[in-house]
């Protein structure tokens, strides 16, 4: 279990389209794993991609317990997810200051729908599935988009409400204390 480099925007890994895991269960795919949640855990992340790290599989784990970047946000189960599908369930979206670890010291308002069903496989190839809401509906659309090439700052729907956290501070500790 090593951390990894973290690609930052301007890479070309992470506007790239992720191919799928073919084969489960192997060596391979369990390093890369351990290397991701090892990598997500040393920077605080909520979730991480596969191509944030320089690999360019349908590979993302995500999970918040107690995370000073996301301070009041509800936990979300430690999750691997492989080869992942999302269908929306309601229009209905919700606008928080969303930061990325690709894009780092930076934070913009981001819409995301609220309510959201997901599923794919684990590392063993288990189907798995859920329907979930807000943060964790939020953090799986966000870490969906980077198997896509898409980077938070293009979800950002007014880039006058995107800039450094240093900037934003009481902006968005006022959105993590509702």
């Amino acid at each position: 279990m090593t951390a990894k480099t973290i690609c930052k925007i301007g890479n070309d890994l992470l506007i790239k389209v992720s191919q799928p895991v073919i084969q489960f269960d192997t060596p391979t795919l369990h390093k890369l794993i351990a290397d991701m949640l090892t990598t997500m855990q040393a920077t605080h992340g909520a979730g991480l991609a596969a191509p944030q790290i320089g690999i360019n599989l349908q590979v993302m784990v995500f999970g918040v317990d107690n995370n000073p970047r996301y301070p009041t946000a509800e936990k979300v189960p430690q999750t691997v997810l492989i080869n992942p599908d999302i269908k929306i369930l309601s229009q209905e979206k919700t606008y928080l200051w969303e930061g990325c670890l690709s894009v780092p010291g930076l934070r913009g308002l981001v819409p995301r729908f609220k309510h959201i069903y997901y599923c794919g496989y684990d590392v063993k190839g288990n189907f798995i599935e859920r329907e979930v809401s807000d943060f964790h509906a939020r953090v799986v659309q966000h870490e969906y988009d980077h198997l896509n090439g898409i980077l938070m700052p293009q979800r950002v729907a007014d880039m006058r409400q995107f800039g450094f956290e240093s900037e934003l501070k009481e902006k968005i500790a006022a959105d993590y204390e509702k």
